[in-house]
């Protein structure tokens, strides 16, 4: 046979190579409903017994630029975690259970090892999320992507009694905010954050943080299922944390009339967006547009609810409380 194929830049056999190698990651996976074997043309998984109504809900999301941040540190582990995480986390929002993940991996040049790199990470996160990787995807895009970069983007399906649907039309004046931490950064902003440290090493060590830059901004994202979803009865609304911030994130999860009032200094706000606020002289206004600030999920609850649930959640707080308002959320 030719290597006219391979000679453009495409071996078919290091694609192999990688699915041999990344099959023992997506066996920690497996749960059970999984009906599918990796490398069949299509993921596949029954719909479990005892529900009456079911929904399922889906959500689909990357990683975004702090891929860059994984290039220029040679670390490919944890951005499937964060993957996964942005996936699941939405979808837990509707209080849905997460049950498949399936990724896509669009590389320059396929290095077996260092998909199944990425896909360890994946793996990692469907963990974390009790859910099963049932499939996905690696291209190989010569002249596309370069030969050391990489893109992953996935989508994870759950599901819900559809009675049981979160909805922010139940949240009235009076409930209150449980703030869940987040593990830093997460996977939004860095186009912004990537601007700031643009010319700073991330190998260098800093103080504030306890460890190198670049370890801080390749903490994974905080994945919540396992912690939220044996609460969700007493939960109202969640918002999760992402792009956007406070002030986009928190209104999806209120009805109209309603706003979130939070006390600015109830939030309790990791070293990282001081550094990252003092040196790119980034006014606090703005980061709360930005960046989660320490907080990766909201819960509105009932007051009756609030110990419950915090007392189950060990680093959960009181953020806030819901008022009357328009605009969705209130600063101060």
């Amino acid at each position: 046979m030719s290597n006219n194929y391979k000679d453009a830049g495409v071996n078919v056999q290091a694609g192999y190579d990688a699915v041999s190698l990344m099959r023992k990651h997506v066996e920690r996976t497996k749960i059970e409903g999984v009906c599918s074997e990796l490398g069949g043309f299509g993921g596949m998984f029954e719909v479990p017994e005892g529900l009456n109504h079911p929904v399922l809900v889906s959500g689909t999301d990357g990683v975004g630029t702090k891929l860059k941040i994984a290039f220029a540190m040679n670390r490919h582990n944890t951005v499937g975690i964060d993957c996964v995480a942005m996936c699941a986390n939405d979808v837990l929002c509707s209080g849905a259970r997460p049950l498949f993940f399936l990724d896509y991996i669009a590389v320059g040049k396929n290095y077996p090892e260092r998909v199944a790199e990425i896909v360890s990470g994946v793996s990692e996160g469907c963990v974390q999320s009790g859910c099963a990787l049932i499939g996905g995807e690696t291209a190989e895009m010569p002249g596309f992507y370069p030969e050391d970069e990489y893109d992953i983007a996935g989508f994870c399906v759950g599901i819900v009694e559809r009675e049981k649907i979160l909805d922010p039309s139940r949240v009235c004046e009076g409930d209150v905010i449980i703030a869940l931490p987040s593990s830093g950064l997460h996977s939004n902003g860095f186009s912004l954050v990537r601007k700031v440290f643009a010319n700073h090493d991330l190998n260098q060590y800093i103080n504030e943080l306890g460890h190198t830059l670049g370890d801080e901004l390749l903490i994974p994202t905080r994945i919540y299922v396992r912690e939220v979803l044996p609460l969700i009865s007493k939960i109202k609304s969640i918002a999760h944390i992402t792009g956007g911030g406070f002030y986009e994130n928190i209104p999806r999860a209120l009805p109209k009339g309603l706003a979130a009032k939070i006390e600015r200094e109830s939030i309790k706000t990791p070293a990282i967006f001081d550094v990252l606020m003092r040196t790119g002289d980034i006014e606090r206004e703005e980061m709360y547009h930005v960046f989660n600030m320490g907080v990766g999920m909201m819960l509105i609850v009932s007051r009756d609810n609030a110990d419950d649930v915090m007392n189950s959640i060990h680093d959960s707080y009181m953020a806030g409380e819901i008022v009357k308002g328009e605009g969705g959320i209130i600063l101060c």
